[in-house]
C-alpha cells in the first residue's frame, strides 16, 4: 500500500495542483474500468493522455454561451418548483405546513441534470418515482460503510465484477436516440492534446453522462438545502436577500443570464454556503513524478514523494480554520463583498476544486443554483419551524453534508399578484424527449465522431 500525504498549507496546494501539475496530474483509481465501466470509465478516473482528450472534447459545454441557453430550461424547471410551492400554502394564513427541503432540491436538481443533459422534460413533483430520481437518490446515499466498501473494491476490484447501474441502459439509449443530448460540440474545443482527433465509444460517453448525473445530483441539492436552512436561521440574511432580488424583479421582465451577474449578494450568499458547507471535502492528487515536498517543519527534512503515493488536500478543513476565516462558524456573506474577498488568501477558497482538474461544471452549477434561490425568495419568506436544526448539526454515519434531522422550513407567501405568476405547476407525468429546433444544443455530442482540436492551457480547472 502506497503512503498518504495531508497538505493543508495553501502555497503547497499552489504548487501541488497548479505550478507543478505535471507531477500530480491523476485522481487515486478506486475503481477500473474493467471493474466499473461507468466510474472506472468517467473523467474523474481517467488518467494521463486519455483525460486530457476527454477533458478538451466535455469543455466546451458549459462555456458562457453554452450556459445561457440552459437558463430558460433552468427558469422553466425553477417555476415548477414555485408553482407546487403556492400550492402548498394555506389560505386561512398564508403559511404552509412543513416542508421536507432535501426532498424538494433533490427533485429540482434531478429534473436540472434530466433536462439540461439529457434532454428529457421530467417533473418529479408529479412522477415521484420516475427512473432519473430514483436512481440518483440511489446514487447520493453514500454511508460511511458505502465508502468502506469502496475501498475494498479498490484493492480487492473482482469483489465488484457484476457490479451495475440501473440507469446505464436509460444513458445509452438516450444517447443513440439523441444526437444533441450531451456534454459537448467538438468545434470549440480549446485544449490541445496528443491526437487531433478521437473516436469515442458508445460506453466511455455515456460513463461522461453518468458521472455528470451522478455529482450532479447531491451536490447542487446540498448547496441549495443548507443555504436554505441558514436562511431560515438568518432572518436578517434573508430579508437583505429579499430587498436585491425584488429590486432586480421590479426592474425586468424576467430572469436571464445577462441578469444573474447583477445578484451580487446572492453570490456572496452561496459563496458563504459553499465555505462553510462544502460538498467537496477534499482533493487528491496521485504522484506521477517524484516530488520533494518542503520540510514540514522547521529542522525537518524536505519529504520526497514517489510515483503512485496520494497527496490529500483538505478543503472544509482549510475553510472552516480560523487562520483563513475568522469566526469560521458564523454564517457572514459578507466575507465575499467587494471589499472584502480581496483579503482572503488564494488557495483558502476551493469549493470547486483548484488546478487543471477542477470542476469545469461550476459555471453551470452556480446559474442552477442562483436561478432557483431567486424565485424561492421573490416570492416566499422562508420560516423556521419547530423541525428546523438549531444550530445545525450535521448527520453521522454519512458522507453527505445532511443536517441532523433533515431540513424543514415553513414558507409564507410574499405580497405579490397571484394573477401574474408565472409559475404555475406543470402536471406532465411521464418523461419524454424535447423535440423541436429549440431542444438544447449545449449538451454532450453523443456521437461517435467527436474532434478534438485544442490547445493545452494551465488553467485553473480540475475534474
Amino acid at each position: 500500500m502506497s503512503a498518504v500525504i495531508l497538505v493543508r498549507d495553501p502555497e503547497i496546494i499552489k504548487s501541488i495542483t497548479v505550478k507543478d501539475f505535471d507531477h500530480f496530474t491523476d485522481h487515486r483509481e478506486y475503481f477500473s474500468e474493467d471493474v466499473d465501466p461507468l466510474y472506472g470509465g468517467s473523467l474523474l478516473m481517467m488518467t494521463g493522455e486519455k483525460w486530457r482528450r476527454m477533458r478538451a472534447a466535455l469543455s466546451p459545454a458549459f462555456t458562457g454561451s453554452r450556459v445561457r441557453k440552459m437558463v430558460p430550461f433552468i427558469d422553466a424547471i425553477s417555476t415548477n418548483i414555485v408553482g407546487y410551492l403556492h400550492k402548498q400554502i394555506k389560505t386561512e394564513d398564508n403559511i404552509s405546513d412543513e416542508i421536507d427541503v432535501e426532498d424538494l432540491m433533490t427533485r429540482y436538481s434531478n429534473d436540472v441534470i434530466a433536462s439540461t443533459a439529457f434532454g428529457l422534460e421530467v417533473n418529479s413533483l408529479v412522477d415521484k418515482s420516475n427512473e432519473f430520481y430514483v436512481t440518483g437518490q440511489k446514487l447520493s446515499s453514500f454511508t460511511f460503510w458505502d465508502y468502506v466498501n469502496m475501498m475494498i473494491v479498490s484493492y480487492f476490484p473482482n469483489v465488484a465484477k457484476d457490479s451495475t447501474f440501473v440507469i446505464a441502459s436509460t444513458l445509452k439509449t438516450e444517447l443513440k436516440q439523441n444526437d444533441n443530448a450531451g456534454f459537448a460540440t467538438a468545434e470549440e474545443c480549446e485544449l490541445k492534446t496528443d491526437e487531433n482527433s478521437k473516436e469515442w465509444s458508445l460506453d466511455e460517453l455515456a460513463a461522461q453522462a453518468f458521472i455528470f448525473f451522478s455529482a450532479g445530483f447531491d451536490s447542487t441539492a446540498t448547496v441549495l438545502i443548507m443555504t436554505v436552512h441558514e436562511l431560515a436561521l438568518n432572518e436578517i440574511i434573508q430579508n437583505k436577500l429579499y430587498e436585491e432580488v425584488k429590486a432586480i424583479s421590479d426592474r425586468n421582465e424576467s430572469l436571464t443570464y445577462d441578469i444573474v451577474p447583477q445578484l451580487q449578494y446572492l453570490d456572496m450568499v452561496i459563496s458563504e454556503t459553499l465555505r462553510k458547507w462544502s460538498p467537496s471535502l477534499v482533493m487528491d492528487r496521485v504522484c506521477v513524478k517524484p516530488y520533494e515536498l518542503p520540510p514540514p517543519r522547521p529542522g525537518a527534512e524536505p519529504y520526497r514523494v514517489e510515483i503512485g503515493e496520494t497527496v490529500y488536500n483538505p478543503i472544509n478543513c482549510i475553510h472552516m480554520d480560523e487562520k483563513y476565516f475568522s469566526n469560521p462558524y458564523l454564517y457572514d456573506p459578507e466575507r465575499f463583498s467587494e471589499g472584502n474577498k480581496k483579503n482572503i488568501q488564494p488557495f483558502t477558497f476551493m469549493p470547486f476544486g483548484v488546478g487543471p482538474r477542477n470542476c469545469f461544471a461550476s459555471r453551470f452549477a452556480l446559474m442552477e443554483l442562483k436561478v432557483l434561490l431567486y424565485h424561492l425568495v421573490l416570492n416566499f419568506e422562508i420560516l423556521k419551524c419547530n423541525k428546523t436544526g438549531d444550530p445545525i448539526r450535521l448527520k453521522g454515519g454519512d458522507m453527505n453534508i445532511r443536517a441532523v434531522g433533515g431540513t424543514w422550513i415553513k414558507i409564507r407567501r410574499r405580497n405579490i399578484d397571484i394573477s401574474v405568476l408565472k409559475s404555475e405547476l406543470r402536471l406532465e407525468t411521464r418523461s419524454k424527449p424535447r423535440v423541436g429546433s429549440e431542444r438544447l444544443e449545449s449538451g454532450l455530442k453523443m456521437n461517435q465522431d467527436i474532434e478534438v482540436k485544442s490547445d493545452m492551457r494551465s488553467e485553473a480547472i480540475e475534474k
